[in-house]
C-alpha cells in the first residue's frame, strides 16, 4: 500500500486542503492527524553554556602528561 504524506494546517473552519493526486481520485483514504509540536527557540543564557562546559576544556599541562606516559611506555 502506498503511502503519502502531506503537511498542511487545518482552516479555522476545519477543512483540510490536500494537493491534488491523480492516483486518489474518488478513493477512500484513511487520514491520521498528528498535530506538530510548537518549536520554540531554547532561551539559555550564556552563563547557562558556560555552567554546562566549565572545566571542559581545562588549562591543564599535557606536556607533562605527555612525557610521563612516554618514559613509562619507552622503559
Amino acid at each position: 500500500m502506498q503511502a503519502y504524506r502531506f503537511e498542511t494546517r487545518i482552516s479555522k473552519k476545519g477543512t483540510i486542503q490536500l494537493p491534488f493526486n491523480q492516483q486518489l481520485v474518488d478513493r477512500e483514504v484513511e487520514i491520521i492527524i498528528f498535530p506538530k509540536q510548537d518549536l520554540k527557540p531554547n532561551k539559555n543564557a550564556p552563563i547557562d553554556f558556560i555552567n554546562k562546559w566549565a572545566g571542559f576544556l581545562s588549562n591543564v599541562d599535557t606536556e607533562d602528561a605527555k612525557f610521563q606516559y612516554l618514559s613509562e611506555k619507552l622503559q
